[in-house]
């Protein structure tokens, strides 16, 4: 049996977001675009589609988290362990601001930054549609420029291979 080939591709801004007010100025920026892998995955309700991509982090991404919490809890930074602990309103770690039927608005406020994260499904694109991550972080202070600048090479890798395991998992 051929392994599937799932083409994660760097994407503009998506200028129909809902977080697109927050695209100027920010510290950190980008979105990356894959196809859905079947019907189903472009009819399900975007918190479930974001559940599944959401929580589909790599094992590797796992321990990156575990020492990134060590690191910055003397600072006073929300850990993951924190964030998770109130599941209400929650995919994980994520906050969630707002679900339509198109996209869900994810994130967190902390005193260092604040980060919002878009899942926006494109239903016209590719055979099924695709899915669009888009990430936007304003830093507030020194801390949150120093936590971007320690953060962003595995941001992308985290992003792509997420949404990678996601559509191999066939969004079930």
């Amino acid at each position: 049996m051929q392994a599937m080939k799932i083409a994660v591709r760097a994407v503009a801004m998506p200028p129909e977001s809902s977080i697109v007010h927050l695209y100027a100025g920010s510290n950190l920026a980008d979105a990356y675009a894959v196809d859905l892998p079947h019907q189903q995955a472009r009819q399900m309700a975007m918190d479930s589609l974001a559940r599944h991509v959401l929580g589909s982090q790599p094992g590797w991404a796992q321990s990156l988290m575990t020492v990134r919490d060590a690191i910055v809890q003397p600072f006073g930074i929300k850990t993951a362990k924190q964030l998770a602990a109130h599941p209400a309103g929650r995919i994980g770690i994520f906050r969630i601001y707002a679900v339509g039927d198109d996209e869900i608005i994810v994130g967190e406020d902390d005193s260092h930054l604040d980060f919002r994260l878009s899942l926006l499904r494109k239903r016209q694109e590719g055979q099924y549609g695709s899915i669009t991550m888009s990430s936007v972080v304003h830093c507030h202070n020194k801390v949150g420029r120093a936590y971007i600048a320690m953060i962003k090479p595995f941001h992308k890798l985290i992003v792509q291979r997420s949404l990678v395991r996601a559509v191999r998992g066939g969004f079930s």
